[in-house]
């Protein structure tokens, strides 16, 4: 079951200034008020304020300690309906490139592809074949910094290489708490049926709480937060 869920409002720095637009959509939303996902992905669309279409996020804050290893949180999550963005996939593997590129791969390789790491980054995320790993150590210092080392945790380093380009390309997503023990995701656009908004917003508040680290005790989440690109962010509950 769901329990209710709460998170402190996703405010903008002190020191940026924001237009009329904003301003005033932003008075419709009450700090205070702890909205239910159908009232508060009702408010995002009502005061939209950009002109695109803008992305749909969600803010967890944990109870984890960040400075402990044995309570990283690093995982993946299937939404239902995507991101709203398609992912350029690189595969680089010494067996299965043809598998790769037939499953819709964008860039696929084998070892001569390291070299270009360090000149080049031009896709979103980087699946590995596990023979791969020990030579793509000489550059995890590129990739490392830019999130984009395979790992066994994210499903990035994988012999399931058409299962997982498959998986990529239809919206799977891989998260982790920062420094500060929060964690955030894109989980649609604004364009997005209410109902589809909703559903993907549960399935990573779900994925979030399967991926409590062991060493963990007590309650995972502390609170949740959402917003759009340009908006202000509101406290939710999932119930």
């Amino acid at each position: 079951m769901w329990e209710s869920r709460v998170l402190e409002t996703h405010e903008p720095r002190k020191y940026m200034k924001h237009g009329k637009k904003y301003r005033a959509a932003a008075e419709k939303i009450d700090k205070n008020t702890v909205y239910s996902l159908e009232e508060a992905v009702k408010l995002m669309k009502e005061n939209k304020v950009a002109k695109f279409d803008e992305t749909v996020e969600v803010h967890i804050k944990t109870n984890v300690d960040p400075k402990k290893g044995d309570q990283q949180i690093r995982s993946t999550v299937s939404l239902p309906h995507g991101t709203g963005k398609t992912k350029r996939v690189a595969v680089i593997t010494s067996t299965q490139a043809a598998e790769a590129k037939k499953a819709g791969a964008d860039i696929m390789g084998g070892e001569e592809m390291i070299d270009k790491f360090a000149k080049e980054i031009n896709f979103d995320v980087l699946v590995a074949t596990p023979e791969m790993m020990p030579k793509l150590a000489k550059v995890a210092k590129i990739l490392g910094p830019k999130g984009l080392m395979p790992n066994p945790k994210t499903e990035t380093v994988t012999t399931k290489v058409v299962e997982t380009v498959e998986a990529l390309k239809k919206g799977r997503a891989a998260f982790k708490n920062d420094d500060s023990a929060n964690i955030h995701q894109a989980v649609g656009k604004l364009s997005f049926e209410d109902v589809k908004l909703i559903e993907n917003i549960k399935s990573f508040v779900e994925a979030v709480e399967k991926s409590k680290p062991a060493a963990f005790k007590g309650r995972l989440i502390a609170n949740i937060s959402v917003c759009s690109t340009m908006g202000k962010g509101m406290k939710v509950k999932i119930a």
